[in-house]
């Protein structure tokens, strides 16, 4: 009972931050509410028109297309229109053919469903597949199976559909620009707790087996941030189709958005720290690998990553912060003030991160000359972090 109250809790008190958070500012709890406040009356207005003003006694259809079709992006409900008109087409001329065939509900049903299941799951279709199905059994259910009560219901569909997509585009269409700024953020702050861990346990007899798996478990959850960030640029890119020309005439939102490279480059940060730890973990294994630096190799290199790290940080920051400069994205998308003194004070130093490479480059010239293993373990680390270097901005200066 305690645990079913507790999760009961949870549950409300992060329904109640949802609707803070709506209510505060601009993200994601707000972009769900606008969404579902304009399919509500999506389905409504479409309604409206086909019951009240078409007087048509089967509206049912108009306001459920109205209401499915306020999608994501504008693109999107406009090709899933197309789709979901095309399925309800089909499931009712199927249903209405088998039901002329037979001359019995269950008979007709046996007869269409079983192709209308098999052509839902054409790619065609999209995810409006199951509506072909659906509008079948609809069909012979309501018991009005004529070429007329076809005829309504294709209408009515196709009324829905466009109400539907008229109120997405033209109501606040969705544009998913945010998105991939807060993305590329979190992916890039994610790198650099990952980089400060690592040197947080690297020296001394806390890099051990335990450690590494921590590691490796810290870099699964990068490779999914940086899913993350294709699947919103993806987003970004539809939610632009049809609507960029009128929303930067609107001037509804920002349109300042980090370009695609900037997902390459920190899609190559996040190879070269995942392949980094995995070097490390298999350092650990005394079995599968030469023996690790030296302390003092280690402690030198754990002071690179970590100002790798706050570079990383840094550079979060930098691509979290909104045009003016006043605000920047938080880890839940929402907009929280900055402080430019701590920023600077955090700031990581060149000068220091250059007098630490070249120690470690003399480290691994005594490393060759004493024991080829050790060396060549360091060389592999030292090389991934001269990449991760490369592609920060620190790395940008330097050139």
């Amino acid at each position: 009972m305690n645990r079913a109250t507790e999760a009961i809790g949870r549950e409300l008190r992060a329904v109640g931050a949802t609707a803070r958070n709506a209510v505060r500012g601009p993200g994601r709890e707000r972009d769900l509410l606008v969404q579902s406040l304009k399919a509500s009356g999506a389905a409504l207005l479409a309604w409206a028109v086909a019951r009240l003003w078409l007087e048509d006694p089967m509206a049912l259809m108009a306001p459920w297309a109205a209401l499915v079709l306020v999608q994501a992006t504008v693109y999107g409900s406009l090709l899933r229109a197309a789709q979901q008109c095309a399925a309800i087409c089909v499931g009712t001329l199927l249903a209405t053919g088998a039901q002329a065939l037979t001359g019995d509900v269950l008979a007709a049903m046996a007869v269409c469903l079983p192709p209308l299941m098999l052509l839902s799951h054409w790619s065609r279709f999209g995810d409006q597949g199951s509506y072909a199905a659906t509008t079948a059994v609809f069909t012979l259910a309501t018991g009005t199976v004529s070429a007329e009560a076809a005829g309504h219901r294709v209408g009515q569909a196709v009324l829905g559909a466009v109400i539907g997509v008229a109120v997405n585009a033209l109501v606040l269409p969705p544009v998913h620009l945010r998105d991939v700024r807060n993305n590329l953020s979190g992916l890039a702050a994610e790198a650099g707790a990952v980089l400060r861990r690592v040197a947080e346990e690297l020296p001394g007899a806390r890099w051990d087996d335990g450690a590494a798996s921590r590691w490796s478990h810290a870099c699964d959850r990068l490779e999914r941030l940086l899913e993350g960030v294709r699947s919103a640029r993806g987003w970004s890119d539809e939610s632009l189709r049809l609507t960029a020309d009128r929303l930067r005439r609107l001037r509804r939102i920002p349109l300042q958005v980090p370009p695609p490279e900037e997902d390459e480059r920190w899609a190559r940060v996040t190879g070269q720290v995942v392949a980094l730890t995995r070097a490390l973990s298999v350092a650990a294994d005394a079995g599968r690998s030469p023996a690790p630096p030296d302390t003092e190799a280690l402690d030198l290199y754990a002071g690179m990553l970590d100002l790798l790290g706050r570079a990383c940080e840094a550079e979060s920051r930098q691509l979290a912060r909104g045009p003016g400069g006043a605000t920047v994205a938080g880890p839940d998308g929402r907009a929280v003030r900055t402080d430019a003194a701590e920023e600077t004070a955090e700031e990581p130093s060149e000068e220091r991160l250059s007098e630490l490479h070249g120690e470690l480059r003399r480290s691994l010239r005594d490393h060759a000359a004493q024991d080829p293993s050790q060396a060549a373990v360091l060389g592999a680390l030292l090389l991934h972090a001269e990449n991760i270097w490369a592609d920060t901005a620190l790395g940008a200066r330097r050139e």
